[in-house]
């Protein structure tokens, strides 16, 4: 039995299932609550368009739970680890395990190996349905949950710089020189970064060179004066090509798809710190289920009369939330280029591998 890394096969199967169950209640409950919040916050701006409902209530919702599922889901793993060795250590269970015989990680093999299933479901989760959900509610809300435009390849809050002057628009669709922005805002700048007139518009087209802006209002800061236009053409020496580019979301974008978005962004030398980390971040963020077990595994050993066992739990989940605190951080630097992509994503884990083991044998082993 020493010397196999699981136990029977009965045992594997009931730890497991246990596991399992615990994660979902504790992760419908995470869902629920904080889908009720955010609906207090929400409901009165979904409403707020003339002809919205509860249909688009619904939708709001449909698109929001595939988030919160994904943000969520390492939390519920940590929670239902502690849970589950609560119980088991209270219950003597892990005393009478230990006492035919098994080690601290042969107790711990079946709820690693659940974690690592939940590891895979999550990547292909995030992959198949929140990049999507992402894509679709960021449109949503840029228009202010009004009509979403049909054309494929809809993007949300596009900001781009033509020397120093910015070009922004609520919304892009399409692609090359068919693309469309709407609710364009032109911001032309002087020196010092002053902005010195500002020209709004519905919409804007390619112009071959620039991007005509159809039926503007000029507004001129200097003499504070309001004119209205036929049309106007700005940013020249924006391409297609320039805005395909600028107006990536990486949340939007599948594993794949953003691989190849750091491939076209190298290949003409810009910056891809940010998105290379979270490209990194989308394996690292699921396995980080995996660390729970072995973060949380302080509250199933020690005896439970020893009154302890509270302590235990408190330690076990401080270590779980001081991972995201730490993963969060490591990511924001990595981000902004203060860390390397690479460490950034992977550091914090390697990190709290060891100092889990480092517990767990020093405890247990």
């Amino acid at each position: 039995m020493q010397l196999d890394f699981f136990p029977s096969r009965t045992l594997t199967l009931y730890l497991a299932k246990m596991f399992v169950v615990r994660i979902f209640a504790v992760l419908v409950m995470l869902v629920l609550v904080l889908m009720a919040l955010d609906l207090l916050g929400s409901t009165g701006k979904i409403l707020e368009p003339e002809g919205n409902g509860q249909a688009e209530i619904i939708k709001y919702v449909g698109l929001r739970i595939p988030q919160l599922i994904s943000r969520f889901l390492p939390y519920s793993v940590l929670l239902a680890t502690l849970i589950t060795l609560v119980t088991l250590n209270q219950n003597s269970e892990v005393v009478a395990m230990k006492a035919a015989g098994l080690s601290a990680h042969q107790v711990l093999a079946p709820l690693l190996l659940t974690a690592g299933v939940i590891a895979v479901i999550s990547f292909t989760f995030n992959e198949r349905v929140v990049t999507r959900a992402n894509s679709t509610l960021k449109a949503w809300e840029a228009v202010e949950y009004g009509e979403i435009p049909q054309q494929t390849g809809t993007r949300a809050n596009v900001i781009l710089t033509d020397g120093t002057n910015v070009l922004s628009a609520a919304t892009l669709t399409g692609s090359g020189e068919n693309i469309v922005l709407t609710n364009v805002t032109w911001d032309a700048r002087g020196a010092g970064f002053i902005v010195t007139e500002q020209v709004r518009a519905e919409r804007a087209v390619f112009a071959a060179p620039g991007w005509r802006l159809e039926n503007p209002t000029r507004f001129e800061v200097g003499g504070a004066e309001l004119e209205q236009l036929e049309t106007l053409v700005v940013g020249a020496n924006l391409t297609p090509e320039q805005i395909d580019l600028e107006a990536i979301d990486p949340d939007g974008q599948s594993f794949l798809e953003l691989s190849e978005t750091i491939d076209s962004f190298e290949a003409i030398g810009r910056r891809t710190s940010e998105m290379r980390a979270n490209w990194w971040h989308r394996i690292s963020g699921p396995l980080s289920a995996l660390l729970m077990p072995l973060l949380g595994s302080v509250a199933a050993f020690g005896l439970a009369r020893s009154g302890q066992l509270f302590v235990r739990a408190i330690i076990g989940m401080a270590l779980g939330f001081a991972y995201f605190v730490v993963d969060n951080a490591a990511l924001a630097m990595g981000s902004f280029g203060g860390y390397p992509p690479f460490l950034a994503a992977w550091a914090p884990f390697f990190l709290f591998l060891l100092v889990g083991e480092t517990v767990l044998i020093r405890t247990e082993e």
